[in-house]
């Protein structure tokens, strides 16, 4: 039995991930690992505060569902609670693939196309950084739901 290494590690607020193949990490001339595109990290970092700062701020501040006298505007209460609830679904789901996409970087496999492996171009990791997907495999992923639908 191999002894276990006395190191703790920090604890990280993002799910760990396991990755079968990972990329070689790169290393600068001191040897420390070279952070790969800092500057979508640091997008992701801001996107995902920003998410988690309005989650904080709605639910701080989270109004109670009046009951309105005249029936329109009781529908019309509702619907705008249902578009609320809509768009905190779809933040949610954001969050959860950049919490992907910055693991994805700790695990030095961000840029790399989840179907075929060929690198992710840097311009479309900019455009879309919680992207998996190469254009090309995307394009094809495309075209397979149309036709299924």
């Amino acid at each position: 039995m191999k002894p276990r290494s006395s190191a703790k590690r920090a604890p990280s607020a993002r799910p760990s991930v396991t990755v079968a193949a990972a990329r070689p990490v790169s290393k600068n001339k001191s040897g420390a690992k070279k952070a790969k595109y800092p500057d979508i990290r640091r997008d992701l970092e801001r996107q995902r505060a920003a998410i988690l700062d309005e989650v904080g701020e709605v639910l701080t501040n989270r109004p109670d569902l009046e009951t309105f006298p005249d029936v329109s505007d009781q529908a019309s209460a509702e619907v705008d609670q249902n578009f609320s609830m809509r768009i905190r679904e779809r933040e949610r789901k954001l969050l959860k693939k950049i919490d992907e996409a910055l693991d994805r970087m700790d695990a030095d496999i961000y840029g790399i196309c989840a179907r075929c492996g060929g690198d992710i171009p840097y311009k479309r990791l900019k455009a879309r950084p919680v992207t998996t997907l190469c254009i090309e495999c995307k394009t094809l992923e495309e075209q397979n739901e149309r036709v299924r639908s």
